[in-house]
C-alpha cells in the first residue's frame, strides 16, 4: 500500500531553471521524496509515496505564494494531474476500509483484504469500526 510511486518531469531546468530546481530537491527531500535526473538525460522524475508527494506539492504551493516568479508552477501542475492517477493510494488504509464496507456491507474479510492488501485483523478493526457508527 505505501509503494513508491514515479512521476515523470520532462525538461524540468528548461521549465523552471536550475536554481528553482535545487529549491524543489530541498523541499521534496524534506518530505522523503527524491527529484533526480532520469539517467543522463534533460528529464527528471519525482519518487516517493503518494501521500508525501502531495504534501511536498503543497509546500511548493506554499512557496509558490511568497515568490512573485511564479517558477514552481509547472511543476505543482504535473505534480497535482499525476497525482489524480493515484487517488486510492492518498486514502489513508482506515478510512478506505471503512468507505468500502459502508459502500457494502455485505463485503467479507476475504473481499477488503482482496482489495486493499492489508492484515486480517485491520480488516476486522474496520468493520468494528464501521459497524458501530
Amino acid at each position: 500500500m505505501n509503494d513508491d510511486i514515479t512521476i515523470l518531469l520532462p525538461s524540468l531546468i528548461h521549465r523552471i531553471g536550475r536554481e528553482a530546481v535545487k529549491q524543489a530537491q530541498a523541499i521534496a527531500t524534506q518530505y522523503d521524496c527524491e527529484l533526480k535526473r532520469v539517467r543522463r538525460s534533460r528529464n527528471w522524475c519525482i519518487v516517493g509515496a503518494a501521500i508525501k508527494i502531495q504534501s511536498c506539492s503543497a509546500h511548493l504551493q506554499a512557496e509558490q505564494r511568497l515568490m512573485a516568479d511564479g517558477a514552481f508552477r509547472y511543476l505543482i501542475q504535473k505534480l497535482e494531474s499525476a497525482l489524480l492517477q493515484y487517488a486510492d493510494k492518498l486514502e489513508p488504509l482506515d478510512a478506505k476500509l471503512i468507505r468500502l464496507i459502508t459502500d457494502n456491507p455485505a463485503i467479507t474479510l476475504g473481499e477488503l483484504m482482496q482489495l486493499t492488501q492489508c492484515t486480517v485483523t485491520e480488516a476486522r478493526l474496520a468493520r468494528f469500526q464501521a459497524d458501530s457508527w
